[in-house]
């Protein structure tokens, strides 16, 4: 007899929609097992719902959902299974189920075993002859039995000798069966443990090395901080009094006053550093006519723009400023470090970097656009103070005024600083975010005031004359 064991694992190979053994077993996504036909009778009847009815895909024991029908691949290992034990159950009920007394039911139907299925060996009913052995050789219980009876070479009445024998084989049989499946259920818990303790160690090494990178990058992020901490200090002015460049060069051998003919008629004037010497990756700059206000006029060269009394342009047009504005034709992209230098007539100007898309249309309430949205920066130089402009919020300065500034950007850290050039080089402020597109210088002057671009030579001749 098998063991409880082994009954409970045969309950297990029983499609949960015909209660039968499983035939032609599929797997859902979900985990759960059907016979083929079972499962495709069962999402048939879901599509023919009525209307307003949740008509998807569903597993009929989880009652999962699946929007589109799931591929069926039939599951190998579990249709062995099953014909071990469709095998035992034939071979255990061959001579058995041929005995059965007339007028018995069939324990799956409750109808009458009054046929024999010889490609199943077993008695079955006329319900089971139309849903499982419809294709199947079927004959009369009786005509079976007495086919039985006349092939008995011992001479036993009916099926004595052969139901003794069939319960014989079976039990034996179902041991087997049991012992492999003990096995199988083993093996398979066995690679189940096996991947969850591979499992374990992967997520446990991935764990480290992603706590190591971050380690890694909070260690270059601090190293990065110190670095940018060097540079602003490097940029201000020194506490001792030692200038970079040619002014340090002329506080160590030239003499310290504040102006003194030499013997060679040189002048040596130690109020300035020249920043021209800080950044040699400068580049000259032209204004762009193309977009100047039709008020500003500009030099032969280009690098000079004057805001006079009458209209220089005519009617505006294209990507003519509304506003007092002129943009460069150059532009400042990724990577490295720029610089440029200008001088203004006086105060009421803006200076400032923008991406091409700045608005040309006056901007109500402002005469100027620059730093009124994200994708401008501007400094705006007041009488007495200085503004500090972008997205439309202003950051107040209180600093003395320069006619003389410096502009550094750099693309790839995101720094965008402005630089009073005077007696000493003073940092009025600077911008920190992350730049996408290429960048533009861009002016706004006031009526009167003129804005000049100097170029790298005229940048060197001021910066030595500071020395000399």
């Amino acid at each position: 007899m098998a063991s409880p064991m082994s009954q409970k694992l045969e309950e297990k190979l029983v499609c949960s929609i015909c209660l039968e053994l499983f035939r032609v077993p599929v797997t859902l996504p979900c985990g759960h097992n059907f016979c083929k036909r079972c499962i495709g009778d069962h999402w048939d009847k879901q599509k023919q719902a009525p209307a307003g009815t949740d008509a998807s895909y569903t597993c009929p024991e989880c009652r999962r959902g699946f929007e589109q029908c799931p591929e069926l691949e039939k599951n190998v290992t579990l249709c062995s299974v099953v014909e071990l034990a469709r095998d035992s159950e034939a071979r255990g009920s061959a001579a058995g189920r041929c005995e059965v007394a007339p007028g018995e039911l069939c324990p799956q139907h409750g109808r009458p075993l009054e046929l024999y299925c010889q490609d199943e060996r077993r008695c079955i009913c006329c319900v089971c002859t139309v849903r499982h052995c419809q294709q199947h050789r079927r004959v009369l219980f009786e005509e079976e039995r007495a086919k039985k009876q006349v092939g008995d070479k011992a001479g036993v009445m009916g099926g004595t000798g052969m139901a003794a024998q069939g319960w014989q084989e079976p039990t034996s049989t179902l041991g087997m069966f049991s012992q492999r499946l003990d096995s199988m259920i083993l093996e398979v818990f066995s690679n189940l443990n096996y991947w969850c303790l591979s499992s374990q160690n992967f997520l446990k090494e991935s764990l480290e090395k992603a706590q190591e990178e971050s380690e890694r990058i909070e260690l270059e992020m601090k190293e990065l901080e110190e670095q940018t901490q060097s540079i602003k200090v490097m940029l201000q002015p020194p506490c001792a009094g030692l200038w970079v460049g040619a002014h340090w060069f002329s506080q160590l051998f030239l003499p310290r006053t504040p102006r003194r003919r030499s013997k060679l008629g040189f002048r040596a004037n130690l109020s300035a550093p020249p920043m021209a010497l800080l950044f040699p990756d400068h580049r000259n700059l032209t204004f762009n006519a193309d977009t100047a206000n039709k008020y500003l006029k500009l030099s032969k060269g280009a690098r000079k723009a004057k805001h006079g009394t009458g209209a220089v342009h005519g009617q505006e047009r294209g990507p003519r400023f509304e506003p007092w504005q002129v943009l460069c034709t150059q532009s400042y992209g990724p990577p490295g470090h720029h610089y440029w230098e200008v001088k203004i007539s006086s105060h009421s100007v803006v200076l400032g970097v923008t991406y091409r898309g700045l608005p040309r249309g006056q901007q109500q309430g402002h005469g100027f656009n620059i730093g009124l949205d994200g994708g401008s920066w501007g400094l705006q130089v007041r009488e007495d103070c200085y503004l500090a402009w972008h997205e439309g919020r202003a950051e107040k300065i209180r600093e003395q005024l320069y006619t003389s500034l410096g502009v550094s950007l750099d693309y790839g850290k995101g720094l965008l600083s402005f630089y009073g050039l005077g007696e000493r080089t003073q940092l009025i402020h600077s911008f920190h975010g992350i730049f996408t597109e290429p960048l533009y210088p861009v002016f706004w002057l006031c009526e009167g005031r003129a804005v000049t671009l100097l170029s790298e030579n005229s940048m060197l001749r001021q910066a030595w004359g500071a020395v000399f």
